[in-house]
């Protein structure tokens, strides 16, 4: 566990925890941190106990970095002892932990693998903490923007190309506008679009040929 080798004084005073960190509060060696968001001691045994958990959770992999050192000695009186008689005995080490600290950093290591690491070390720690360089939904880190409209080839999937117009699945959404047919040949009838809401027509059929005119009354045949 991490204490320091040798301290010009034994015991310290307790001071105090207001404020917010003004330095170590940004990322400075990995591409993904833990941060505080509220003051706190972190004793030595939690620094520990949260580096052997990310560790484990990589498999050795990528590189954990611990920003914050335990050089604050702790005391305390026995129990069921009277007031007074001076100060108690040195009992452990902790870090002084202001909202913004970075406590750890990770590097080597994907999205994924950084925030499930950081959320197992976070079950250990005595402070809310939140994390740094890992974008909301965690895949977003490896999405690749796509400006404007992409192309489509025939029979290609619109699925995850920007721009595309996707078929609505919910029940209510927004119908996509429907695909034009082929131009009609020049001089064939227009056609007439149906009224919306309108009942659709059956198919008429053709009209039958205009009858011969009648001949005039008199003038039948001789």
């Amino acid at each position: 566990m991490l204490l320091p080798a040798r301290v010009k004084y034994r015991k310290v005073h307790r001071g105090r925890r207001t404020g917010v960190a003004t330095q170590g509060n940004d990322l400075a060696f990995g591409e993904f941190g833990l941060q505080a968001s509220e003051a706190a001691w972190m004793s030595n045994r939690q620094i520990e106990a949260a580096r052997r958990v990310m560790t484990r959770f990589v498999r050795r992999g990528g590189q954990v970095f611990i920003r914050v050192f335990p050089d604050k000695s702790v005391t305390k009186k026995p129990a069921e002892t009277r007031m007074g008689s001076g100060k108690g005995a040195p009992e452990g080490w902790v870090a002084v932990i202001k909202p913004g600290r970075v406590l750890f950093e990770m590097g080597g290591v994907t999205p994924e693998m950084a925030k499930r690491a950081f959320q197992l070390a976070a079950y250990k720690l005595p402070m809310k903490t939140r994390t740094l360089g890992i974008k909301s939904g965690v895949k977003a880190a490896a999405d690749v923007k796509i400006k404007g409209p992409a192309e489509v080839k025939p029979g290609e999937g619109v699925e995850g190309i920007a721009g595309a117009i996707a078929a609505p699945s919910a029940p209510g959404a927004a119908a996509a506008p429907a695909a034009r047919g082929p131009k009609a040949a020049p001089g064939a009838a227009p056609t007439i679009k149906a009224a919306p809401g309108a009942a659709p027509k059956s198919a008429a059929a053709p009209k039958a040929a205009a009858a011969p005119a009648k001949p005039a009354k008199g003038g039948g045949k001789k």
